[in-house]
């Protein structure tokens, strides 16, 4: 036996759980999920099956389930037991608690009436794919997933632009070619890119190289599994407007303005949109 039974204070307990290796497990969230009062999940059999690989028994606990549709109805039910004194373990799915996952209302509702939250840390996929990446980490943004819509994931992304950071993007399989497509419009295809899958499973992949190349690599070779896509800060070397008019000057000579923008903004680092937009001023001008 790996884990310690020890009392746990009245209140919220969240643990972090392994993101795909079973192993990843801390010796505290063990502890917690083998002394808690009541045992939450935003996935009840992930969490059983877990507690079963490191045999810790339930001993007639219930877990209850704990996500994005049942939150409303479930979070009376949590607080109160608290509130009579129980301790409350809440684990996500795979992960920390609260990094993309419902844990943050209940949190935050526990927080208001006095209630004690403590937090057991441990695995993250954002903080793995940052450690393997190569991009710097000394200041990282997590953007988690980007929404559904065209136009509000142009505008997601577009907010990003000015961040003097390297950003994290959660995102499934079947959009992460459209993604990068959309991150080389706005964000400028030049950008270093690390695209993280299945991170600590069997099939871990870690593609390095600018959007560009990234959603090249996937154009005739989708991908499966879980991914963390981070992207590196923008560079910081400047050119002129002057520069900037002249070199759309010449590439108006043999190019259409769509075509003359995609090819100076590729050259310089910039967002399509913006330099489109001044080539067409600059032909409405004539």
């Amino acid at each position: 036996m790996i884990y310690q039974t020890k009392p746990l204070s009245a209140g919220l307990h969240f643990l972090a759980t392994p993101i795909g290796n079973a192993r990843d497990i801390t010796l505290r969230a063990l502890d917690i999920l083998a002394s808690a009062d009541v045992l939450a999940a935003e996935d009840t059999r992930s969490l059983r099956k877990l507690m079963e690989i490191h045999g810790v028994p339930l001993e007639g606990r219930h877990i209850y389930p704990y996500h994005d549709h049942n939150g409303a109805q479930m979070r009376p039910r949590l607080i109160a037991l608290m509130e009579e004194g129980k301790s409350v373990a809440y684990a996500s799915e795979a992960g920390t608690p609260l990094v993309a996952d419902p844990g943050f209302v209940l949190c935050r509702e526990a927080l208001e009436r006095n209630i004690t939250v403590t937090s057991a840390p441990g695995p993250s996929a954002m903080i793995a794919a940052l450690t393997i990446s190569g991009l710097p980490s000394d200041r990282f943004l997590f953007a988690g997933f980007p929404p559904s819509s065209t136009g509000a994931r142009l505008k997601f992304f577009s907010s990003f632009a000015p961040v003097p950071a390297t950003l994290g993007f959660y995102e499934s399989p079947k959009r992460i070619h459209r993604t990068l497509g959309e991150l080389c419009d706005t964000l400028g295809e030049t950008r270093p890119a690390a695209l993280c899958r299945e991170l600590t499973k069997r099939f871990e992949e870690v593609r390095k190289g600018t959007l560009r190349e990234l959603e090249e690599s996937l154009r005739d070779a989708p991908v499966k599994g879980e991914i963390v896509l981070l992207v590196g800060r923008a560079d910081q070397v400047e050119v002129s407007e002057a520069d900037l008019e002249a070199d759309l000057e010449a590439a108006l000579q043999s190019m259409t303005v769509k075509d003359a923008a995609a090819e100076v903004a590729k050259r310089h680092g910039l967002k399509k949109r913006d330099v489109y937009q001044m080539a067409l001023a600059m032909t409405d001008g004539r």
